[in-house]
């Protein structure tokens, strides 16, 4: 977690102790630590709860989610609602969902590394303020910022899989086809719905579901 000598704000943020405090400052704060702050209309943090078991980490917002100020909205989170549905879980009552980046970029574009870098700590105090039990990673590029030591990465070799990291103790990640990229290929819907099924097994055995 990055803290900056000169802007009290970013600390505070980052020095938060809850998730409705950090959720609160975090939206009021005119963040300009990227280029991204000239595009966007919303800071976007997050859609479902903070008490959630499993957090779903995709890449960035669109435009529906500037708009309305919430992840995974329009068709996108349509069909990432009915996919945890079909396992028995309420996106909004089981799921938290956020993004690697909280700004949309100018044109429907995979953000950068500045701009990663620029916004990652706002993920890591999410993650260590919910303390999730599973992160679910939405897709290649989610993959690649999560756990920087992959490359090359192949969704056909990765998706389905569970692994750790030990900069996240605790936590079991698994890697899953972004909805976005499942609606321009329909026919990995066949493989998605086997990842869902291994997941909902680890949930059952963990006795999370």
């Amino acid at each position: 977690m990055q803290i900056d000598l000169f802007d009290a704000e970013l600390n505070q943020i980052l020095s938060t102790q809850t998730y409705a405090e950090f959720s609160e400052l975090l939206t009021k704060y005119d963040c300009q630590r990227c280029t991204l702050c000239y595009s966007r209309s919303k800071i976007v943090i997050d859609r479902g709860s903070s008490k959630a078991d499993i957090l779903v980490i995709s890449e960035r917002p669109g435009d529906n989610e500037d708009l309305i100020g919430k992840a995974f909205v329009g068709r996108a989170g349509e069909l990432l609602d009915k996919m945890f549905a079909a396992i028995d879980l309420d996106s909004n009552k089981h799921l938290l969902i956020t993004n690697v980046v909280k700004c949309k970029p100018e044109v429907d574009r995979s953000p950068t590394k500045d701009e990663v870098e620029a916004c990652f700590p706002f993920l890591e105090k999410q993650i260590k303020l919910v303390s999730p039990r599973v992160v679910v990673l939405l897709g290649a590029v989610a993959l690649k910022w999560v756990d920087p030591s992959r490359t090359d990465i192949k969704m056909e070799e990765e998706a389905g899989k569970f692994f750790t990291l030990s900069r996240f103790p605790g936590i079991q990640l698994m890697v899953m086809y972004n909805p976005a990229f499942l609606l321009r290929d329909p026919r990995k819907k066949v493989d998605t719905w086997e990842h869902l099924k291994s997941l909902q097994t680890y949930l059952q055995q963990e006795k999370l579901l």
